[in-house]
């Protein structure tokens, strides 16, 4: 009886052991994969992976008028016979992207999170945060590659990004578009 218990104890004992190694693992892992989501999205910007660690952590948008839609001011933007409704952000990109419109422009999906196109114009980055943390529904300018950018899944902060509006409503009708796609941008009245 001694014995079974002595083999017993060890038993449990070697199965804390492995449920220990394995949760050690999976944070391992975890931590690996952040690094390189990090490492990547940090290249994709042109920077070091200590760089996009060491940056200001408070939302830059605030000191750049993002978070402040201008009176009024919407865009909408028709993809077949979908419309998707943006309000605008009070920024100087926002405002020369403004002065671009009406524009059509062809969207392809990046990275199965945003639907970007390259409008002919770059825009102003007078002003603009070192960069941003992109939601769900943000209508953003990638000032590196001068791009816009429509997230329909999250990402994380990006050196460069720009929040120039976001979308007030027909999210749902970007994130479900495979290939690329036209779509006619106007100021609304």
């Amino acid at each position: 009886m001694k014995n079974f218990q002595r083999i017993l104890l060890s038993l449990i004992v070697f199965l804390m052991f492995l449920t220990a190694c394995n949760s050690r693992n999976n944070e391992e892992n975890k931590s690996s994969k952040e690094i390189n989501m990090t490492i990547h999205q940090s290249s994709k910007q042109g920077v070091t992976a200590d760089e996009s660690n060491n940056r200001d952590s408070q939302d830059p948008t605030s000191n750049y008028g993002g978070a402040d839609a201008m009176e009024d001011i919407k865009i909408k933007l028709t993809i077949k016979d979908e419309e998707v409704i943006v309000n605008m952000y009070n920024n100087p990109t926002s405002k020369d992207f403004l002065s671009l419109l009406p524009l059509t422009l062809t969207f392809e999906d990046y990275a199965g999170t945003e639907k970007i196109s390259y409008p002919s114009n770059k825009l102003s980055t007078e002003e603009a945060p070192s960069g941003s943390d992109p939601t769900i529904g943000d209508f953003t300018y990638y000032a590196p590659w001068g791009n816009l950018a429509i997230f329909y899944n999250d990402f994380g902060y990006s050196n460069g990004l720009i929040k120039i509006g976001k979308i007030e409503y027909g999210i749902e009708n970007i994130g479900n578009i495979s290939g690329d796609f036209t779509v006619k941008i106007e100021k609304m009245d």
